[in-house]
């Protein structure tokens, strides 16, 4: 571990000049071993192109399978996590960066801000909390990040049905749709990647 500290200003951390991924995935495994597989997958991908893993910070469920694999890969790791969930998440402390946060908020903001593309992974309420946040602020013109669902055996294509419903029922302008790239596999998402960050 390179760097630990507690974070109670949200100015934080900026990013460097390394390219930086910000995956959200649960902290479970899932019903369907292919999503533990894909995560594993990703990490290692990442490692592969340089890219540096920003995730939660946590070693549980599809969080910690993206992380080792990342670092077993010897890639590099961006980790947040906020003080109420260190235990409940397993804090993962030997990081190239753990940061402990004071709330959820703080986290969810240091991750973004450290980050250049955003990979969301199968996953539960928290996992959908991130995905919007980062979609409402691309709408409101707050960033230009890419945000990708990886939809391993169709997990993602209900909420890609709900987005589409939300468009058509004229909620959101049909751009809102432009903001999200939904692939289906790893390497789909890394050729998507290369694309965004080259």
């Amino acid at each position: 571990m390179t760097g630990q500290s507690l974070c109670n200003d949200e100015s934080m951390i900026m990013s460097d000049l390394l390219r930086s991924v910000c995956v959200y995935c649960g902290s479970r495994d899932g019903a369907d071993t292919a999503y533990a597989a894909a995560a594993e997958a990703t990490g290692a991908m990442l490692a592969a192109n340089a890219w540096r893993l920003v995730y939660g910070a946590g070693d549980v469920g599809l969080m910690g399978r993206v992380a080792r694999a990342t670092q077993a890969a010897g890639g590099k790791t961006f980790g947040v996590i906020p003080t109420h969930l260190l235990d409940w998440e397993v804090g993962k402390r030997d990081l190239d960066t753990f940061i402990i946060t004071e709330t959820m908020h703080e986290r969810k903001k240091v991750m973004f801000m450290n980050c250049d593309a955003v990979v969301v992974l199968p996953g539960g309420a928290g996992s959908l909390d991130e995905f919007f946040e980062a979609l409402t602020w691309r709408q409101l013109g707050l960033h230009t990040k890419p945000v990708y669902l990886l939809n391993i055996n169709g997990f993602w294509s209900p909420l890609k049905a709900l987005v589409d419903h939300v468009v058509d029922q004229g909620f959101a302008e049909s751009s809102l749709l432009d903001y999200v790239t939904v692939v289906d596999d790893v390497p789909s998402l890394e050729s998507s990647l290369r694309a965004a960050l080259s």
